[in-house]
């Protein structure tokens, strides 16, 4: 274990590890099943049980943000973008266990074949950023933008973290998927439909502004004022015509609601208290938290940066804490912080865990299919064309710190 690793506080307003819920804004939340009781001893012996009788008929993607308990379980580790690599390269696997949320989950059906099964051991593991447009307000947005004679100008750049129907939308748009780390090459794809970087084309990204924003001033060199904030809820999203047609970006008013929570002030107090520190954040995070960092990039961009960093070496993390508190207990050779000083979890991802994992394992080994992750055929395959335009982008490999 590390020894300079300190815990944050716990905070009573988090919805923390699915020990509660929401029946009105979450779906699936109670299982189906019998649930094992959490306090099992014998939980980490049947889901080992459970995983070697089913088998090469089973392969367990894991991201970054499960907790150990799951991890320890993953045939394969990453963030979205490897994982949907990952789902898309094993033809061979009956059963795809998708230990993520559910817009992961979608892609992984999108992306395998039909006789191939995603199962998401616990339903309620959503996302709210992919929650914050749905299909409907997005396209009333483009109606929106076409009668504003704008449309035939954008591209619609959606990020991994979004619905099936979103991804859809962009791929009957002729738009394309993105995650954190393609964001950079997914833009220049996309600007170079409507006339390159320095033309007047523009890009509507979908739906996390930040990394839309981040992405377009830290990587392509766009100013703030070329960005523009598009809220569903009003006319032409809270914007002028004017404003619109000005943009370059139009960048949809959602947010991560894990690393939205990370301040500049968190950033100047570690460098008050530990001179010399490093600040890494992922790019999901407000654009005065990136300015203020030293690095910013994806979960793995984040992990090979601590994979190659000297030992003795300070560092502060910006990013989901499971990730943060397994990267203390790897390189125990380095001093590394949690930059936030309260529990900041994903909470829906943190749904998923030993019991919901035990139990989706026994179900299949008994020869039931649990939580069944199925995309209708029309929205999976207009998904699959901008899910198969992102693979086709060229890859991103971070720069050794």
């Amino acid at each position: 274990m590390s020894t300079t690793f300190s815990e944050p506080t716990q905070s009573p307003a988090l919805l923390l590890l699915g020990n509660r819920r929401d029946p009105l804004s979450e779906r699936g939340v109670d299982c189906p099943g019998d649930l094992p009781s959490a306090s099992d001893p014998d939980l980490v012996a049947r889901a080992r049980a459970a995983k070697e009788a089913l088998g090469d008929r089973v392969f367990i993607l894991g991201h970054h943000y499960q907790r150990d308990e799951v991890i320890q379980f993953a045939d394969v580790t990453g963030d979205s973008f490897k994982l949907a690599r990952e789902a898309a390269a094993r033809p061979e696997a009956e059963y795809i266990v998708f230990c993520g949320v559910h817009f992961m989950a979608e892609s992984a059906d999108i992306l395998t074949s039909d006789e191939q099964q995603v199962v998401l051991p616990d339903m309620a593991a959503g996302c709210s950023m992919a929650d914050m447009a749905n299909i409907n307000q997005v396209e009333d947005a483009w109606d929106q933008l076409r009668e504003a004679g704008i449309a035939d100008r954008t591209v619609p750049v959606t990020y991994m973290n979004s619905t099936a129907a979103i991804k859809a939308f962009c791929g009957r748009n002729s738009g394309v998927v993105c995650t954190s780390s393609n964001a950079e090459v997914a833009l220049r794809w996309a600007y170079d439909q409507v006339g390159g970087v320095d033309g007047d084309g523009k890009v509507l990204f979908l739906p996390d502004q930040h990394l839309g924003r981040n992405t377009a001033v830290e990587k392509l060199g766009y100013s703030l004022d070329d960005c523009v904030v598009y809220d569903p809820r009003k006319p032409l999203g809270g914007n002028t015509r004017e404003q619109l047609e000005a943009a370059r970006i139009i960048l949809w008013r959602g947010h991560c609601s894990v690393h939205g929570r990370f301040r500049k002030e968190n950033v100047d107090s570690a460098r008050a208290k530990v001179p010399g520190i490093n600040v890494i954040v992922h790019p999901e995070c407000t654009n005065d938290v990136v300015r203020a960092a030293d690095y910013v990039g994806s979960t793995e961009y984040i992990i090979q940066a601590l994979d190659a960093a000297e030992p003795g070496s300070t560092w502060v993390i910006g990013t989901e804490l499971n990730l943060v508190r397994r990267l203390a207990n790897q390189h125990t050779d380095k001093e590394i912080h949690f930059l936030e000083d309260t529990v900041c979890f994903c909470s829906t991802m943190n749904r998923i865990d030993l019991p919901h994992l035990v139990w989706a394992l026994e179900s299949l080994v008994a020869g039931e299919v649990p939580n069944r992750i199925v995309v209708d055929p029309q929205t999976q395959a207009e998904a699959k064309v901008a899910l198969d335009q992102m693979l086709a982008l060229p890859g991103i490999t971070a720069p050794k710190n």
